[in-house]
C-alpha cells in the first residue's frame, strides 16, 4: 500500500546571496523579512536547501517520489547529485520519481529560484514575490502497482458531478499505473456507501443532497482502491459535490436554481514574518474571519493557492474563483509557463466544488505589450479551460484603465472588472457611471466587480476624511458608497472587495508603513478588524451585529464630533456620559447610523441596540493628534511602482 510520510523538518538552508547556512524546518521563504520592508530591495535570486534522508522501505517493483506543494518560482531538485525533476510555477504541486537515484543515505538537493526573467509568470504584480519551498514536502513510496502520480501533479482521480432533476449523476474515473483492478466506492456525508461501479462509469444518486454554498456545503466522497492479485495495492480519495450554477446578465449569479449574488473577498496568503509559509492553523483562521465577515465567495488572487485551502471553502460553501498569475505585463516568452499553470492549476484543484471559475488574467493589458499575442495566448487558455473542464466558467479580471472594448476582456465566459474609482480616481459616482456605460453596449455580457478598495489603517483618522489620506474613515465611507451601489445594480454577478487581508507589496510606500498595501479589511496580521470588516458584517451576516466606529479616534478637535455606527439589530441609542444624545434614523440599507454630537472634554460614548452595547472613549483635544496623518500619502505612483518591479528606472 501507498504510504506517504511529510518530511517538512530538519533542512539545511543556504542563502544565495551570502552564502549563510542554517538549519530550518519547512514551510520556509527567504523573503518574510526583506519582503516585507519597503523599497523592492529584497533579495531575489536562487537558494539551496538540502536533506538527508535513509532509503525509505517500498516494495520490489515499487517507486518513491518527492512531492513538492509549493516552491517559488522554479525549482531544480537533485538526488545524490544527479538531477531528478524541475518545475516553473511557484504556486503549484510537482513530483520527482527519485527511485532511480536511491542509495542507503541520499542528500537530496533543492535549487529554488525567484529571480527577475521573462518567461515564469508572475514577474510583475503589486505583491511580493517570496522565495521558497514555502508549502509542504512529502515522500511517497508506492506498490509497483499503484495510482499515477506523474500526471501534472495532479490527484489521479476525476469526479464529473452532474445535476439532473432531484438526482445526481457521478462519473469516476481512476488512473492506475501498472496492473490492476480498479474499484470505486461512493459515500454520503454520513459515511454511508451509496453507491458502487466500476472505473469510469456513471452511477445515479436519487434525491441528491446539493453543495449548496454557506447555507449548506454538503460533501460526497469518492474512494477508489487499486486490487493487484486480490490485494489492494492502493487507494487514492476526494471530497466533492453536487451543484449547479450559472450567471446571468441581468439577475446576476444562481445557484442550484436559487438566486445567490456572490458579494465576497479576495484573498492574499501571506502573513508578518512568515511570508506564504504558512501552517494550516493560518488557513483555517483566515476561512473563519472570511466567514465571520458573512461573505459567501472568495477570490484566490493571484495565483493557486494551497489545496488545504480549496478544502476548507468547499467544507465552508464558499464559491471560489481561481486563478494563475498571469498578470499586469504579458510576456511573449512566457506563454508555454502561463499554459502551463492553467493545465496544472485546473487538474490538481478539478475536484473541489467550491470552486466555480477559472480566471485567465487580471489587470493583463496595464502594460504595453504586444496585443496580438496577447489576444491569441487568452485564446489558448480559455480553450484549454473548457477542454480540461467543460462543466465551469472562465473569466478576467480587467484594469479599469482599459476600455470596455477591449478585446480580452470578452473571451471568457463571463468578465470582471477591477474599478477603483473613488480611490485611485476621484468621484465615488463614476461607478455607477461606468457600469450604465458597460451594461448600454454590453448588455448580453454577464458583468462583476472583481476588485475595489481603498487604503484604510486603523492608527490613522481623519474628521473630514478625504481620499489618498489612508484613514480609517475615509475607507469606511468608501465602503459605505459601494455597498449601496450593489444593492442598486442587482446585475453584477460577484463582487469580491480588495482585499480581505492587508499584504506584503514590496514597491509600496503609504501610510507611513512601507512595503504593504493597506486596502485589507483586517490588518496583516489578522489582530485588528477595521470599521469597515463591521460595516460588511451589518450587511452579510447573520450575525447580530452592533458597532460603534471610530474608537482608535481618541483625540478630537472642534465643538463636535460624527459618530457613525453599524447595526443590524435595529433602533439605535447613542449614549454620552450617560445621557441619551440621539436615536438616529437608519441609513444605508438600515445598517448606517450617523449623528452629530456636541463634544465634553471627556465622552464616554455608549451605543445600544437589540440588547447590543459598544462603547469609545473621545477626548475634546486643541490640537490634531499629529499620529493620526501621514505625509506619505499615496506616494508611490502605479507606473513607478511597475517599474521598480521590472527593476528599471523610471
Amino acid at each position: 500500500m501507498k504510504t506517504v510520510s511529510n518530511i517538512n523538518r530538519d533542512w539545511e538552508f543556504v542563502h544565495g546571496e551570502n552564502g549563510k547556512k542554517q538549519r530550518i524546518d519547512l514551510p520556509h521563504t527567504w523573503n518574510g523579512e526583506d519582503g516585507q520592508d519597503g523599497g523592492n530591495d529584497y533579495f531575489r535570486g536562487t537558494c539551496t536547501y538540502f536533506k538527508r534522508l535513509k532509503r525509505p522501505s517500498f516494495p520490489e517493483g515499487g517507486a518513491v517520489y518527492l512531492e513538492f506543494k509549493g516552491v517559488n518560482a522554479s525549482a531544480v531538485v537533485y538526488v545524490n547529485g544527479e538531477r531528478a525533476g524541475s518545475h516553473d510555477g511557484g504556486y503549484s504541486a510537482f513530483r520527482c520519481n527519485i527511485t532511480p537515484f536511491l542509495k542507503d543515505e541520499n542528500l537530496i538537493k533543492v535549487e529554488v529560484d525567484n529571480s527577475i526573467n521573462d518567461r515564469v509568470y508572475p514577474q510583475e504584480a503589486d505583491f511580493t514575490f517570496y522565495g521558497g519551498i514555502y508549502r509542504d514536502v512529502n515522500l511517497i513510496c508506492v506498490d509497483k502497482s499503484h495510482f499515477d502520480l506523474e500526471y501534472y501533479g495532479a490527484s489521479p482521480i476525476k469526479i464529473d458531478p452532474l445535476v439532473e432533476g432531484k438526482d445526481g449523476r457521478v462519473t469516476v474515473t481512476a488512473y492506475p499505473a501498472g496492473e490492476g483492478e480498479v474499484k470505486i466506492q461512493i459515500f454520503d456525508g454520513e459515511g454511508n456507501c451509496v453507491a458502487e461501479l466500476e472505473n469510469g462509469e456513471t452511477a445515479v444518486i436519487k434525491n441528491v443532497h446539493l453543495w449548496n454554498g454557506v447555507q449548506d456545503p454538503y460533501l460526497y466522497r469518492a474512494v477508489a482502491s487499486l486490487y493487484c492479485e486480490g490485494e489492494k495495492a492502493d487507494e487514492i480519495c476526494a471530497a466533492f459535490g453536487f451543484r449547479t450554477f450559472r450567471a446571468d446578465p441581468e439577475k446576476g449569479f444562481f445557484l442550484n436554481g436559487e438566486s445567490y449574488p456572490l458579494r465576497g473577498v479576495c484573498r492574499h496568503q501571506d502573513r508578518p514574518q512568515l511570508g506564504n509559509a504558512l501552517t494550516k492553523a493560518e488557513h483555517e483562521e483566515d476561512t473563519r474571519l472570511i466567514l465571520e465577515l458573512g461573505a459567501n465567495t472568495v477570490r484566490l488572487a493571484h495565483y493557486q493557492h494551497d489545496d488545504y485551502f480549496y478544502e476548507l471553502c468547499d467544507r465552508a460553501g464558499l464559491v471560489v474563483w481561481a486563478e494563475i498569475p498571469y498578470i499586469s505585463r504579458h510576456m511573449k516568452g512566457g506563454n508555454e509557463n502561463a499554459e502551463s499553470q492553467m493545465r496544472e492549476l485546473i487538474l490538481q484543484q478539478y475536484n473541489h466544488p467550491s470552486i466555480c471559475f477559472w480566471g485567465l488574467s487580471n489587470e493583463i493589458t496595464m502594460k504595453k505589450g504586444d496585443k496580438e499575442d496577447m489576444l491569441q495566448t487568452h485564446r489558448r487558455l480559455n480553450e484549454l479551460c473548457h477542454t480540461l473542464d467543460p462543466h465551469r466558467l472562465t473569466t478576467t479580471a480587467n484594469y479599469m484603465g482599459s476600455s470596455v472594448d477591449i478585446p480580452t476582456a470578452h473571451i471568457g465566459d463571463v468578465e470582471s472588472w477591477n474599478l477603483y474609482f473613488g480611490w485611485y480616481c476621484p468621484g465615488l459616482s463614476l461607478n455607477d457611471a461606468w457600469l450604465k456605460k458597460f451594461k448600454k453596449k454590453y448588455p448580453d455580457r454577464a458583468v462583476g466587480i472583481s476588485e475595489y478598495g481603498a487604503e484604510g489603517m486603523p492608527n490613522l483618522h481623519a474628521a473630514r476624511p478625504q481620499r489618498f489620506d489612508n484613514s480609517e474613515e475615509y475607507q469606511a465611507l468608501y465602503h459605505e458608497y459601494m455597498l449601496e451601489f450593489f444593492a442598486r445594480n442587482p446585475c453584477l454577478w460577484a463582487t469580491h472587495v480588495w482585499n480581505m487581508f492587508d499584504f506584503a507589496a514590496d514597491a509600496r510606500n503609504q501610510g507611513g508603513e512601507p512595503g504593504r498595501n493597506h486596502k485589507g479589511l483586517v490588518t496583516f496580521d489578522r489582530k485588528t478588524k477595521k470599521d469597515a470588516f463591521y460595516l460588511y458584517k451589518a450587511y452579510w451576516s447573520k450575525e447580530k451585529v452592533l458597532h460603534l466606529c471610530g474608537k482608535r479616534f481618541i483625540n478630537r478637535t472642534g465643538r463636535t464630533a460624527f459618530v457613525t455606527v453599524y447595526s443590524n439589530v435595529g433602533q439605535v441609542e447613542i449614549y454620552n456620559n450617560g445621557r441619551l444624545v440621539a436615536s438616529p434614523a437608519p441609513e444605508k440599507g438600515g445598517k448606517v447610523y450617523k449623528c452629530k454630537l456636541n463634544l465634553e472634554e471627556k465622552n464616554e460614548i455608549v451605543v445600544k441596540a437589540g440588547g447590543l452595547q459598544d462603547t469609545a472613549v473621545f477626548y475634546k483635544v486643541k490640537r490634531k493628534d499629529p499620529s493620526y496623518r501621514t505625509n506619505t500619502g499615496n506616494s508611490m505612483s502605479w507606473e513607478k511602482r511597475k517599474a521598480k518591479k521590472s527593476g528599471k528606472k523610471k
